[in-house]
């Protein structure tokens, strides 16, 4: 694949996971298709994925799990 910031070839998927408002009401979303490229060092989202983001926060009560987390702050 072909980096859309700096236009080198060698760009690597990741999966990561990303936190969507704060309090009781944040959202986590895991395994969201991340593109990293090593050359400029610049990562992002794909159109259809920010797409998918958005319906899957839309729609947070038919997707999402209720799952206790641990919160802890940086000291």
């Amino acid at each position: 694949m072909i980096c859309d910031i700096c236009g080198k070839q060698g760009v690597r998927l990741r999966k990561v996971t990303e936190a969507y408002g704060k309090g009781k009401d944040i959202l986590l979303i895991e395994n969201i298709p991340m593109i990293s490229c090593p050359n400029c060092g610049e990562s992002y989202f794909t159109a259809d994925t920010l797409h998918e983001i958005e319906r899957i926060k839309l729609h947070r009560k038919n997707f999402a799990k209720e799952r206790p987390v641990e919160v802890a702050p940086f000291v």
